[in-house]
């Protein structure tokens, strides 16, 4: 497969023009150059996509077909992704920054991801319930019809297959909306499904702008239900847009402001360094459950700090299509200059600045931000309360495990945290009074743990809905209660 993809609404299984003449520049976040147009979109563009789910839908084409052949359609899918896992990740690395050496959620992993849903088509089923003598009441689990997915530019292929299949697997149609930063790889994504045997109609995207196509979508009277990753901001818009049209349901997976805890109860601080700059400077730290505030037990925040700081020094940074490089730019000129307030912020808030904070290879004209460690940030600074989206860590020390679970809880956010800690009773205790999902360790994971098969479901003002496993390919099934009285 060449890089050259073209970047059209594909309808019924088929590229078509969009109806919008105005366009919008597609930018090499490496080398800040333009890399192709690509058209807006139109609201029309949403209702020709569809009209075509919804056609796919009431016709059955694919819901009414034996789940053994929907099976064989999904796993001929992600073999198809397997495949030409290489260069999707090369059309995502170009247009976001995300390095080609980088493995997690990249296309080999989506492509993990759909055989998981392959296997899970026939493995939700309903129930059946006590009741009188004269009654027969049951339950079975029912697509909503045509799902809308709205996916961010972060991870591209895995964020629009992980917005997708599960709706496709349990029987839904499907129109995905990508990021405009970043459309190639859904494009042909949508390309790839039709090869595989899914039918026309079953996987429709609309490339396009937020403000004209993400908002056609989601305020379309013909959309069942809506999917959606990105900002907060944006996700509390997409709940208005459901209220201002059909009351359609919404799953949303916003932002996030993790706490890495780190207790000094005898941790080998070196695996800890090694983890948490893992996670921080993973894709520049455009990862909404990066762990991006670091509490720390005092006595240990020196000597951690210290680990940390060296660590960040040893990233590779440059053209993310270089297999050698392992830190590339952050997604835009905006995003650039956002992250770059964030560090002013952390200065004139009077933290201090222990490495990093500058760009870098500004010759080159993209936009790279050196790893940023700050210290002394306080609980209630920007810098600790709001999701910066890239590679910056505060730091804030405690004292006491209670101290330690009032900060971790003091931002609204609560998609996941991160406790280091050797004693049981510690992590089990932040397991219990923490509210976001929780990962305890004191170690690096060796593992795949539970793969696809987990699900979490977020907190606060992360979002709504479950995501993962076999429950969150529930989120897409309606309950329909059938009660025979005899």
């Amino acid at each position: 497969m060449s890089r050259a993809v073209t970047i059209k609404p594909l309808i019924e299984g088929k590229l078509t023009d969009s109806t919008a003449s105005e366009t919008f520049e597609v930018i090499n976040p490496a080398n800040g150059k333009p890399l192709f147009p690509i058209s807006v979109g139109s609201e029309e563009d949403i209702n020709r996509a569809v009209t075509s789910a919804q056609t796919a839908f009431d016709d059955g084409r694919w819901c009414q077909t034996p789940p053994s052949s929907r099976k064989k359609s999904l796993h001929r899918f992600a073999d198809l992704v397997e495949k030409e896992a290489a260069t999707l990740d090369m059309l995502d690395a170009e247009e976001m920054g995300k390095p080609v050496s980088i493995t997690f959620a990249n296309a080999a992993s989506a492509a993990g991801l759909v055989h998981f849903y392959a296997e899970a088509v026939d493995k939700l089923t309903g129930d059946v319930f006590s009741s009188d003598k004269d009654s027969f009441v049951s339950q079975r689990r029912i697509p909503y019809g045509v799902v809308g997915a709205i996916a961010p530019w972060n991870f591209p292929t895995y964020n629009a297959l992980l917005k997708s299949v599960p709706a496709i697997a349990a029987g839904n149609c499907v129109v995905l909306k990508p990021s405009e930063l970043s459309s190639r790889s859904a494009i042909r994504l949508g390309q790839l499904a039709i090869e595989a045997g899914l039918p026309p109609g079953v996987f429709n995207v609309v490339p396009g702008v937020g403000e004209t196509v993400g908002r056609a979508l989601a305020l379309h009277p013909n959309v069942d239900m809506l999917t959606f990753t990105g900002s907060t901001a944006i996700g509390k818009r997409m709940l208005q847009y459901a209220g201002q049209s059909n009351m359609k349901p919404v799953i949303t997976e916003c932002g996030g402001k993790s706490p890495q805890i780190v207790f000094a109860d005898g941790l080998d601080l070196d695996k800890v360094a090694d983890a948490v700059a893992h996670m921080l400077l993973r894709n520049q730290g455009q990862v909404c459950s990066a762990g991006t505030r670091l509490l720390v037990q005092r006595e240990i925040e020196a000597e951690l700090l210290e680990k940390l700081s060296a660590r960040f020094k040893h990233v590779v940074v440059g053209d993310p299509l270089d297999p050698k490089t392992t830190f590339g730019p952050v997604v835009s000129r905006q995003q650039c200059a956002k992250v770059m307030q964030y560090i002013q912020a952390g200065r004139d808030s009077g933290a201090e600045l222990i490495t990093g904070g500058q760009q870098l290879l500004q010759e080159t004209g993209g936009y790279f931000i050196e790893p940023t460690l700050f210290r002394g940030v306080k609980p209630t600074d920007s810098l600790a309360q709001e999701e910066i989206f890239g590679p910056v860590l505060s730091t804030i020390a405690f004292d006491t495990e209670d101290e330690a679970i009032e900060i971790a809880n003091s931002t609204l956010y609560g998609l996941a945290a991160y406790v280091w800690t050797t004693r049981l009773a510690t992590g089990m205790k932040l397991a219990r009074k923490i509210r976001s999902s929780i990962v305890i360790s004191a170690n690096m994971p060796t593992g795949e743990g539970a793969g696809h098969a987990a699900s979490s479901e977020p907190a606060g003002q992360s979002g709504i809905g479950v995501e993962g496993g076999l429950a969150g390919m529930e989120s897409y099934l309606r309950r329909q209660v059938m009660w025979f009285n005899h």
